[in-house]
């Protein structure tokens, strides 16, 4: 395989910048704030919520509106417009640790947990493989924008915050907030992949991750998702806290979100 330099350039552009955090002139309470906000809004709301329990598993329907603004919130999050970020997690449940998975585990912690992307991948990510795992979403527009354009939309996101709150909003609420959310998110392909326990017999490697659930509102209960991927919340006994479970029940009382499918006992 060759490496996809494009892709490596970026990580360590984001890195670097995050890295400027600890220069004193770039810290401010507001910022550190923001950062966190956004961290919960991009990875709990716009990723697990938004591209992966609702896009990718279909483990809930809702009005039009609030389905273009969470998945909006998930390509904030800058990790691939939702087309190629659904395709690219189909592919993990259907190959899950095999060699046809994009992050497959059996290949190392590193693999699965960056190494994966830092390569060109002819097989997954041609278009045609994309469209064939994607065929429920891939005609819709505002999709189709969002995959194409989620670079331009970070940058005009910095360009926002740079207006409102000047460099420590871009240096936390994009740099630092960025690769939080990057490193919590592939903890659950990599630490979710190695270290934890099982409540169910799965035929791959996935774990319940307290730590990782902890990080990223409640995806870390992998071996429970891997079990009963549609099920709108990960948790199985009554002490593992999904909280991106607890807004989904949230909405449902609300009756703003429906046919929710709960996680099978």
């Amino acid at each position: 395989m060759k490496l996809n330099k494009t892709v490596i350039g970026f990580f360590i552009f984001l890195h670097l910048g995050a890295l400027s955090a600890l220069h004193p002139a770039t810290f401010e309470w507001c910022a550190v704030s923001l950062m966190l906000i956004m961290y919960w809004l991009t990875a709990s709301i716009g990723i697990c919520f938004g591209y992966h329990r609702y896009l990718t598993h279909k483990g809930m329907s809702m009005p039009k509106w609030l389905d273009y603004l969470i998945v909006f919130f998930g390509t904030l999050a800058c990790q691939n417009g939702p087309i190629k970020w659904v395709a690219h997690h189909r592919m993990h449940h259907r190959f899950s640790d095999k060699d046809d998975d994009p992050h497959n585990a059996s290949r190392g912690f590193w693999w699965s947990h960056i190494g994966w992307m830092l390569y060109h991948k002819d097989k997954t990510d041609s278009p045609e493989s994309i469209k064939s795992y994607t065929n429920d979403i891939n005609g819709d527009k505002f999709y189709q924008f969002l995959d194409k354009y989620f670079i331009h939309i970070q940058i005009a996101l910095g360009i926002l915050f740079y207006l409102i709150g000047g460099i420590s909003w871009v240096v936390w609420g994009i740099f630092v907030r960025l690769v939080v959310v990057y490193h919590v998110t592939w903890l659950v392909n990599s630490a979710c992949h190695k270290w934890g326990y099982t409540n169910y017999r799965i035929a791959d490697r996935s774990k319940n991750t307290w730590w990782v659930a902890l990080l990223t509102f409640g995806e870390g209960w992998h071996s429970n998702h891997h079990k009963h991927a549609k099920g709108y919340t990960t948790k199985a006994k009554w002490w593992e806290l999904d909280l991106t479970g607890i807004i989904i029940n949230a909405l449902l009382m609300l009756n703003i979100i429906y046919s929710i499918k709960p996680l099978k006992k």
